[in-house]
C-alpha cells in the first residue's frame, strides 16, 4: 500500500514537472508611471487585468489556430508586456508587447476594449508562425487582426466587408478577406497557420481552397459589390 502511495505521489510530481515545462509566464511591467499615459493606465486598465488579458488571449490564439498540444505551438517560455512612452501604437518582438502609453493617453473611445483588442493582436505575433520570415508581411498582420477581429475587438474605424486595394494589403483589409476564406472552409487561417511553420507560397490558398489568391479577392469583391 505504501509502495502503491509513493509511486502515484511520484506520479503527480512528474506530471505538475512536465505541466509546468509547457506554462507561460506573464509579466506587465509601466515603465510609464510617471507620465499621463501611465497613470491612465494605472487608473483605467492595470496591471492584473492586462496579465488575465494576456492569458485569456493566448487561450483564444491556441484554440482559434487548434494549436491543442504544446507540439504545435512556439516553445515561449515568458511572455512580457510594458507599458512606455514611445511612438505608434504597439509591437511585439523577442516575446514581448511594447504598448505606448501615449497612446493610451490620447485615446478617447473605449480605452479598454481597444486596449484589449491591441493585446490580442500583438499576442498572435507571439504565436503564429512567419513561415521562417518568408510570409508577406501584410498577410502576418491580417491574420493579427483576423483573431481580433474574431475576438469581437475590432474598432469602429475598420474597413466594411469587401472594402480594400489589395488582398495582402495588411491589417483590417486582410482580416476581412481571411474571414471570407474562412467561411468558405472553416478552419482555413487555423490551416494555413500551420503550413507556414517552415515556409510559405501562395500555392497554399489553392492547396487548401481551390482557388489562387488572386481568383478568391477577386470574388470576394464580387460577393460585396467592389
Amino acid at each position: 500500500m505504501a509502495y502503491n502511495h509513493m509511486f502515484l505521489l511520484s506520479s503527480l510530481v512528474v506530471l505538475a514537472a512536465l505541466h509546468g515545462i509547457h506554462a507561460v509566464e506573464y509579466v506587465v511591467t509601466n515603465n510609464a508611471e510617471n507620465s499621463t499615459g501611465g497613470v491612465r493606465f494605472n487608473n483605467d486598465i492595470g496591471i492584473e487585468y492586462s496579465r488575465q488579458t494576456l492569458v485569456s488571449a493566448t487561450e483564444f490564439i491556441w484554440r482559434l489556430f487548434q494549436q491543442n498540444t504544446p507540439a504545435d505551438r512556439k516553445d515561449v517560455q515568458r511572455v512580457t508586456l510594458i507599458i512606455e512612452n514611445t511612438d505608434g501604437i504597439a509591437y511585439a518582438e523577442n516575446d514581448e508587447i511594447h504598448v505606448n502609453a501615449n497612446y493610451i493617453k490620447e485615446y478617447s473611445g473605449d480605452l479598454k476594449g481597444e486596449f484589449t483588442g491591441v493585446l490580442y493582436h500583438e499576442m498572435t505575433h507571439i504565436w503564429q508562425w512567419n513561415g521562417n520570415g518568408q510570409t508577406p508581411g501584410g498577410l502576418i498582420e491580417g491574420i493579427a487582426d483576423f483573431v481580433r477581429l474574431k475576438a469581437n475587438y475590432i474598432p469602429s474605424h475598420w474597413v466594411q466587408p469587401g472594402q480594400g486595394d489589395r488582398w495582402d494589403q495588411g491589417y483590417d483589409v486582410t482580416a476581412r478577406f481571411l474571414d471570407y476564406c474562412n467561411s468558405l472552409r472553416n478552419g482555413f487561417v487555423a490551416e494555413l497557420n500551420k503550413k507556414m511553420r517552415s515556409g510559405y507560397s501562395a500555392d497554399f490558398f489553392v492547396e487548401l481552397l481551390r482557388n489562387n489568391v488572386d481568383q478568391l479577392w477577386t470574388d470576394y469583391k464580387a460577393k460585396y459589390g467592389n
